[in-house]
């Protein structure tokens, strides 16, 4: 009985440890996060001068998910830039990724009703009416459509790979070696905002917006990739 107690109680400590870690997060990190994601989707929405409520609510969702992304790639130099450790995984790194992935998966079902109602399939294709030779969309609408599709699908594959469970089921290599996918998803969501601002004709203020976020988010990761290789060096010198 005794071995039992002894064998129960790592396992009770580590259960601890993990429940214990969830709900610091959800504190300090998801009420957080929830509450500055709804006012800034709030914002947005009321003050958009679209007359409908599906146009809006895209609009709202679209900017604060972009915003939520880029930080998630900021966190790291950040980090190199103050000597500070940057983990395997990094809780309010995931946190605020999975706050990106919610928003964008929400934009991407929303928006699929923003145009053509009821045509969705017409997002990536031409009607026939149209006398295209080849069918699929070749002109800036299919652009910002392909470019949003792909990387809905890169969001949609971190998204249900943030967590501990496939971080264990993956090992540390592979996982994070998927995880690096967000380099990727940051350049087809660049592409996709940069097309439908361009199509929209947006506003000087939201396209300022988008490129000085993806101008810092280049300009810190060409910094943390000089520190990582200096860092590197130095070591190796040693």
């Amino acid at each position: 009985m005794s071995l039992l107690a002894k064998g129960a109680a790592p396992k009770r400590g580590a259960q601890t440890r993990r429940t214990t870690r969830l709900v610091g997060r959800l504190w300090t990190h998801h009420l957080f996060l929830l509450l500055a994601t709804a006012l800034a989707v709030f914002s947005l929405y009321f003050t958009r001068p679209y007359r409908d409520v599906i146009t809006r609510l895209s609009f709202s969702t679209a900017y604060p998910a972009l915003i939520l992304l880029v930080i998630t790639l900021w966190i790291g130099p950040w980090n190199l830039l103050r000597s500070k450790r940057t983990p395997v995984s990094s809780d309010l790194r995931r946190d605020i990724g999975i706050w990106a992935g919610i928003l964008g998966i929400l934009h991407t079902g929303i928006g699929f009703c923003v145009h053509l109602r009821g045509r969705p399939w017409l997002y990536f294709v031409y009607q026939r009416s149209e006398g295209h030779t080849f069918p699929m969309r070749h002109d800036i609408f299919g652009f910002a459509n392909y470019t949003g599709l792909v990387a809905t699908i890169i969001l949609l594959l971190l998204f249900v790979t943030s967590n501990d469970y496939a971080l264990r089921r993956l090992g540390t290599p592979k996982w994070k070696q998927l995880q690096r996918w967000n380099y990727v998803l940051f350049l087809f969501t660049f592409l996709h905002t940069a097309a439908y601002q361009t199509m929209e004709k947006q506003h000087a203020p939201f396209v300022a917006t988008v490129a000085l976020s993806g101008a810092i988010t280049l300009l810190l990761q060409a910094v943390g990739y000089w520190r990582r290789r200096t860092n590197t060096v130095s070591r190796v010198q040693v």
